[in-house]
């Protein structure tokens, strides 16, 4: 457990609790009509009544009860005017304006299909998917579940650049901002302001981002060191540089598929982490938040749909803590550990798990009225 400054308080720091605290569940959980701040009953009544003294209502975001999202037991609490009633500034217009252009490629994929645009399409996908989202971005820079060598530390961040969303610092940023409000109103994407706000909405709106979060006070770890300023300074040109070699190389079905279909495919695998991850599946840890594991998301995200396992230990360069919860990144991990390239890999002893049991009835969801 450490203490960290708050990006929403310069002066007074938050508990910030690496590895959250959570029981374990012998049933489906009851119904969820209620927000959890933090990681337990303490550090989440001061983590609001921080948030609450210290803000007003946020900006454009209209609050009330607006039901359940279809088939779950997440109630929506906000509703944040994205697109309409507000002013869009630079940063929204280019992220809009790439997430559009990547989905318009895609309606072109039938007309120029051929087996080799295909194939690149889909090692694009694992290499930027896979080793640059879940294993760089997420396990290794966000949560710092293991380390690498440098040289290929910096490589798969590169691979994760080609994704074409944003930089690591970045991405990393949002991630832990994410984990350290999860479900509360200062989560940069939860659906308890819509599906579609968590899924892919929140992109759109740098600005209330930063009124929700503050700046990526939480990354110096990747600030000092030049490579990742450098690729926040550049980001968009590694992409663009990578369309005009495909374009070079097979022409425009090489394009489509290796930039529009791909990209548009890490895009939602990704997205669909943020969203369906908080909506739909079963709890097997009660981590005070919305986070559920969900089996078919995980085949589709290399392993991340196991998202209730991860907020439970969120240390953990494994997932799939169950022998059948298949985790493409964690053998990946494995690997790299088994030819001495992945060290001090981090995942949960049978002690922690028995120690997160204790929790018990002193973490008691309060309901928000």
């Amino acid at each position: 457990m450490a203490l960290i400054k708050s990006p929403l308080s310069k002066s007074k720091p938050f508990l910030f609790l690496p590895s959250t605290p959570a029981r374990k569940l012998n049933s489906q959980p009851t119904k969820l009509n209620y927000l959890l701040v933090a990681s337990n009953s303490s550090a989440k009544k001061g983590l609001q009544a921080t948030a609450d003294d210290e803000y007003a209502p946020l900006s454009g975001a209209d609050p009330g009860s607006f039901g359940k999202i279809l088939l779950s037991d997440v109630v929506v609490r906000r509703r944040r005017r994205v697109f309409w009633g507000r002013k869009w500034n630079s940063l929204d217009i280019v992220t809009a304006v790439v997430i559009s252009a990547m989905h318009v490629l895609c309606f072109c994929a039938p007309f120029y299909f051929t087996w080799t645009a295909f194939w690149v399409a889909s090692c694009l996908y694992v290499v930027t998917g896979l080793l640059g989202i879940t294993l760089s971005f997420h396990r290794n820079l966000s949560h710092r579940s293991f380390k690498l060598p440098k040289w290929l530390e910096y490589f798969f961040a590169y691979c994760g650049v080609q994704a074409f969303q944003r930089d690591p610092i970045f991405w990393v940023s949002i991630h832990r901002h994410h984990h350290q409000f999860c479900d509360s109103e200062r989560d940069p994407h939860s659906p308890t302001e819509g599906f579609w706000f968590s899924h892919m909405s929140w992109l759109f709106d740098a600005n209330y981002i930063t009124e929700k979060c503050g700046g990526p006070s939480n990354v110096e770890d990747l600030e000092r060191q030049p490579f990742y300023k450098f690729m926040q300074d550049t980001y968009l040109l590694h992409p663009i540089a990578l369309g005009v070699l495909l374009y070079a190389g097979g022409g425009f079905p090489f394009l489509v598929w290796g930039m529009g279909v791909r990209s548009v495919l890490v895009f939602h695998i990704t997205w669909l982490v943020n969203s369906v991850s908080h909506v739909w599946g079963k709890q097997a840890w009660n981590t005070g938040d919305l986070s559920r594991n969900n089996w078919w998301l995980a085949l589709l995200t290399f392993g991340e749909g196991w998202h209730n396992n991860h907020h439970a230990f969120e240390y953990s360069a494994r997932h799939g803590l169950e022998w059948w919860q298949i985790d493409i990144t964690w053998y990946v991990v494995r690997f790299l550990q088994a030819i001495g390239l992945a060290t001090d890999v981090k995942v949960p002893s049978e002690v922690q798990k028995q120690r997160m049991a204790f929790v018990k009835e002193a973490f008691q969801p309060e309901p928000i009225r």
